[in-house]
């Protein structure tokens, strides 16, 4: 089965109030859940301030690579909306108005007029003010906003949304499935675990290291808990292609066995 054309996908949240915790991310759980949907995972996340140095340096790294990503915050037009401005920058582009954006914006105002909220007049300055939300890099292409018509933008496999859900959720379904439909349920994969008691994890890390070797591509991993269920345990497993995952499964659960693990709790004295 063919992995290696599949991208990784990242995702890049920025927004200061986030760092503070004023505001509780909720865009890397949707995600993952959307690509899992899809039969694709997420690689990578990262949270970046609102300072633009900052969001410069993180937008030129991550457009050296082919990832999918998918970025969300500060695409506004107030002072510390700064993400359009940093993607023009870290690419080497202008920024312009784009005219699809700017026909969606001045829908937008029509509509909120059409219910007593402001003027259609786009040459209020406020009406030009929610224009600057329509400025990208030159060369991007828009992100249809089904909540409220202002769009995000996309170029170079990166795609800017808003950093609110009830908008971002949306942008992220049209994205991947107007944009990668060919990625979707390329890979087969599943995830398997189980719990053992009684045993160290510096005990099965041997047992571990020889299942990666044994069936290439699969991921063992080991989430080891002091507390929960009354007794310490160690939750093993492994993620990959099915056949092999199932059996890795079956190897690591007899290797746990033979090295002194329990698959129930021991009972309580």
């Amino acid at each position: 089965m063919d992995t290696v054309s599949e991208p990784k996908v990242r995702l890049i949240i920025i927004g200061d109030e986030i760092l503070s915790g004023r505001r509780q991310d909720k865009h890397f759980s949707k995600l993952i859940e959307l690509l899992g949907q899809r039969g694709m995972q997420l690689s990578g996340a990262e949270i970046v301030s609102d300072e633009l140095d900052d969001i410069v340096a993180v937008l030129k790294r991550s457009f050296s690579t082919q990832d999918i990503v998918f970025c969300c915050g500060g695409i506004g037009a107030t002072p510390d909306d700064r993400t359009r401005q940093a993607a023009a920058l870290a690419l080497g582009l202008k920024l312009a108005l784009h005219p699809e954006a700017q026909a969606l914006i001045s829908e937008r105002c029509a509509d909120m007029a059409s219910r007593g909220q402001g003027s259609a007049d786009m040459n209020l300055p406020e009406n030009q003010q929610r224009l600057q939300m329509g400025v990208f890099p030159v060369g991007a292409d828009i992100v249809p906003n089904a909540y409220n018509k202002i769009p995000g933008f996309f170029i170079r496999n990166h795609t800017f949304m808003p950093g609110f859900p009830v908008m971002a959720t949306p942008m992220m379904e049209w994205t991947l499935d107007t944009r990668y439909g060919q990625y979707h349920h390329k890979v087969s994969r599943v995830e398997h675990s189980f719990l053992i008691f009684g045993l160290p994890e510096s005990r099965i890390t041997p047992a571990l290291e020889a299942l990666e070797v044994k069936w290439p591509g699969i991921k063992a991993f080991s989430l080891p808990s002091v507390g929960d269920m009354g007794q310490p345990h160690i939750e093993l497993g492994v993620k990959g292609e099915p056949v092999a995952a199932t059996q890795a499964l079956a190897y690591l659960r007899e290797q746990a066995r033979q090295l002194g693990g329990q698959l129930n709790p021991p009972a309580n004295e």
